[in-house]
């Protein structure tokens, strides 16, 4: 056993924080984020200061299972720890998403893959890039991958990396889809992050000539197992990895809003130079844009108090819930976008000035909302076809179609 798995284990209590603690950390955080914004975009990557800072204020130890020297904390946590951060950077906000929700992941993996990577140093960060760019061969032991993965976001940081893949049978069908823990050695960075949104978090390509993955390091994306883990790593990892987007993006709405409050208090009108404050519009759109972020920030947290309760009776969060859980994910994105541009129109000319950090909030919205995660399109699809019998697709819910009937 590892010294620090022993000073896990004799932990006291009260060396762990509550979650009002850890909220009071992210909130002590948003003044040195929102001062490092611009130059976290100009630099087009978080600086490794703002890293030790997350580091330091125990963000990365939220999710991390406690018998690698984490605190093994609710999801839900995390979440709210997001929505606080994103009210400062959103770039910074993303690389901590990111980088931080890997350690909830570790909690599905085995043993073998675990001491991989934190056997020596439990404070390693690791990286990722789902989507299956790469070539995937499977050979005896494990699999041979090469290829090029795009936006992997904070990688600059990170020592190790998630890696999507598709699994194939001997036909060349699709039979999985994989994450392959691959370390930071078989790579190289390509600086190809050259965006109008979200640019901040470096979010650059891992190119990778050939590189073994052994088979405990690889684990499915797709099947939705119940296991001996604890209660808090038995939600499906797309609800999980999901909704910590969405959580970081109902930080840049809040973000938005607060921004619009400080320059609405003191704006005085064009015409007559009577306070913007009074303008019915102005407070119409301030209105309507909080209760979209508030919705967005109530769906998300509902949805994991009520699978919370279902995990800790050690049951899985059965597939009907889970199909109306992405739609209430998906849908966050273009809630906060919509709540952004409320804003951001009542700024008429002044909005558009690079020194107006509301110009800075709407690209980043409107880059985030463009992640996989928060296509509400087709997820309102998918459960709309769900309610009304017909199937869903393979490789989403399960390796296999599935209906409501089955």
């Amino acid at each position: 056993m590892n010294n620090f798995v022993k000073q896990t284990e004799t932990l006291s209590t009260h060396e762990v924080p509550s979650e009002e603690d850890l909220l009071q950390r992210a909130r002590a955080l948003i003044p040195m984020l929102w001062e490092k914004a611009d130059s976290v975009e100009k630099n087009r990557m978080v600086s490794a200061q703002t890293i030790d800072a997350f580091v330091e204020a125990g963000f990365f130890k939220i999710l991390q299972p406690i018998q690698y020297g984490g605190w093994g904390m609710n999801p839900a946590v995390f979440y709210k720890v997001l929505m606080e951060l994103g009210r400062g950077c959103g770039s910074s906000a993303w690389n901590m998403m990111i980088l931080g929700i890997h350690q909830w992941e570790y909690g599905s993996l085995n043993d073998q893959a675990c001491q991989d990577v934190w056997g020596e140093d439990n404070t390693v960060i690791t990286a990722s890039s789902y989507p299956p760019f790469g070539k995937v061969e499977e050979v005896d032991g494990g699999y041979n991958i090469s290829g090029t993965w795009k936006t992997s976001s904070g990688c600059d940081h990170g020592k190790w990396a998630f890696l999507g893949g598709l699994r194939r049978d001997a036909s060349g069908r699709v039979i999985d889809r994989l994450s392959m823990l691959v370390p930071s050695s078989a790579w190289e960075i390509e600086d190809d992050w050259f965006t109008f949104g979200l640019a901040g978090t470096g979010s650059k390509s891992l190119v990778i000539k050939e590189a073994f993955v052994p088979h405990h390091r690889a684990h499915s994306l797709i099947q939705y197992e119940y296991s001996d883990r604890p209660a808090h790593y038995l939600y499906p990892f797309s609800q999980i990895f999901f909704g910590a987007v969405s959580a970081m993006i109902v930080g840049m709405g809040q973000g938005a809003i607060d921004e619009y409050v400080r320059q609405m208090q003191v704006r005085t009108n064009t015409t007559d130079g009577g306070e913007a404050a009074l303008s019915p519009y102005v407070k119409d759109r301030l209105g309507n844009a909080v209760v979209r972020v508030r919705s967005a920030r109530a769906r998300l947290l509902q949805m994991m108090a009520e699978s919370t309760a279902v995990v800790e009776r050690r049951q899985l969060v059965p597939t009907f819930d889970r199909v109306h859980y992405m739609l209430d994910i998906a849908r966050v994105g273009r809630d906060c976008e919509e709540a952004v541009m409320l804003l951001f129109k009542a700024t008429s000319a002044r909005g558009i000035y690079l020194n107006n950090p509301l110009q800075r909030i709407l690209r980043d919205v409107i880059a985030a909302s463009n992640h996989i995660t928060q296509n509400a399109d087709d997820t309102a699809g998918m459960l709309g076809a769900y309610l009304l019998g017909q199937q869903l697709p393979p490789m989403v819910f399960g390796l296999e179609p599935v209906s409501i009937n089955d």
